[in-house]
């Protein structure tokens, strides 16, 4: 093989390699769209469920709590969900029924911290080193 048939397999080649490797970005783009698409088509359709289960009033207050707590924002979002998808809502949640929720949330979720002290670990006997005087 002469150096001219060398290069030009070689050209060849690495044509081959970026057209691949194009062809992936590509897909990679494409799937990055669609998955995109998909998240805001889920939350459109969770805010369309929302405003037809909350009032004003109470879609203004989850508003609230998503803003200074999402987390727990995100949790009574789902429990809303659950509930008008099994069918235990019957009509628009007002502010005071959504604050009972929120309360009941509040008590099964309630973390209490105890701290314990063994003061058995921590002793040091640091008196005894000026008793050897």
């Amino acid at each position: 093989m002469g150096d001219s048939e060398l290069e030009a397999i070689r050209a060849n080649r690495l044509a081959q390699l970026q057209g691949q490797s194009d062809g992936g970005s590509n897909q990679r783009e494409e799937q990055q769209k669609q998955e995109e698409d998909r998240r805001e088509q889920a939350e459109q359709m969770k805010n369309q469920m929302l405003s037809q289960i909350l009032n004003q009033e109470a879609r203004a207050r989850l508003n609230t709590i998503m803003i200074a707590k999402p987390d727990k924002g995100k949790m009574i979002e789902g429990i809303l969900i659950n509930m008008a998808r099994s069918g235990q809502l019957r009509e628009k949640l007002g502010e005071a029924q959504l604050i009972g929720l929120l309360e009941q949330v509040s008590e099964k979720t309630k973390q209490t911290t105890k701290v314990k002290f063994d003061r058995r670990r921590n002793m040091d006997d640091d008196d005894d080193e000026f008793l050897d005087l």
